[in-house]
């Protein structure tokens, strides 16, 4: 789409009193839960930016092929909105944060020094970046957001994925003091729920899991490592719950929170919950050479409790439930 096209498409709705959200990378796993939702009020106007993922279709979201790594292209596609949920991203699976870590550190950090430039331009009210909680260490007990210091150890396989995430939360926090735009950065634990991805070579563990449990033909599957990794699972619609009462209610111009469940599983745990919810006969093996990062992290959300009245609404049995539901459905059609 040339970028003439883009601009008089955006700016053919300037006029509309429909306050308009623009949902950066809609066609991703967080994006696409968040278009689809927001599409479904009736307050909004609702645009959505894709680049290598396929487009997604849905008549209430206007969408737009763009590389927001260009800054003609991000300036185009944000003047106008008035809230911006930034979910773009570079991604991949465990196999890719440690053999290639570096493909998730100057896009990412290109793109949204890019969006924050425009949005501050243009005077966008609100900006929702999803950052992570890898920068945090290892920890038994669930980790508060200021117990991230420069001096503590950052796990090798996030070492720069962390950094990212870290430069572009002070991004946030650096725009909020220039008057136009409040900032929400989300430090939000491993998502799941439709949509996620499923193929094994980009996807996290619950999909990774899911889809070895879902495709088997012999019975068995096998984990990546031990199977002792904890992690910390949130179902995409209570993350989309957050983003809604922060637009709603937040103050000031800049909050960061932890947003996740507050308590952790172990993976081979979580493969036998999910076995248990498919109702398949599987035995489970472990390939400790394989690749996989050995942390335990649980966020303390009191934080998100205490500012917005948020807590997690959908149980993890609950969140197996509708997703393998959703992917029984999905992948059957």
């Amino acid at each position: 789409m040339k970028s003439s096209l883009l601009k008089i498409s955006i700016e053919d709705h300037t006029m509309s009193k429909l306050k308009k959200i623009l949902i950066c990378g809609a066609s991703g796993f967080i994006g696409r839960n968040m278009a689809e939702y927001f599409a479904a009020q009736n307050d909004v106007e609702v645009y959505g930016t894709y680049w290598t993922s396929q487009k997604l279709k849905h008549p209430k979201i206007k969408m737009f092929k763009i590389n927001l790594t260009n800054q003609k292209n991000a300036n185009q596609i944000v003047k106008g909105m008035d809230i911006i949920i930034q979910a773009a991203a570079v991604t991949s699976g465990a196999r890719d944060i440690i053999e290639k870590p570096y493909i998730h550190v100057t896009d990412n950090a290109i793109m949204n020094s890019l969006i924050f430039r425009a949005a501050h331009q243009h005077h966008v009210s609100h900006v929702i970046f999803f950052s992570c909680s890898i920068m945090y260490p290892s920890h038994n007990t669930p980790v508060s957001e200021d117990i991230f210091n420069p001096n503590h150890e950052i796990h090798p396989a996030y070492f720069g994925a962390a950094w990212t995430k870290i430069y572009i939360e002070k991004m946030c926090k650096f725009y909020s003091t220039l008057g136009h735009t409040k900032y929400t950065a989300i430090r939000h634990s491993n998502i799941y729920g439709p949509h996620d991805k499923f193929d094994l070579k980009h996807s996290h563990v619950f999909g990774a899991t899911t889809t070895k449990i879902m495709k088997t033909q012999n019975k068995k599957i096998t984990l990546w490592g031990n199977g002792e990794e904890e992690r910390d699972l949130l179902y995409i619609s209570d993350l989309i719950h957050f983003v809604d009462l922060s637009i709603e209610k937040q103050k000031t111009n800049f909050e960061l929170c932890n947003v996740g469940c507050g308590e952790t599983i172990s993976i081979n745990d979580l493969a036998k919950k999910i076995i248990h919810s498919s109702g398949k006969q599987i035995t489970i093996k472990h390939n400790t050479s394989a690749p996989s990062i050995k942390t335990k992290i649980c966020l303390d959300i009191s934080k998100a409790k205490q500012l917005f009245g948020w807590k997690p609404q959908i149980s993890l049995d609950e969140g197996i439930k509708q997703t393998l539901n959703w992917y029984k459905f999905y992948f059957t059609q």
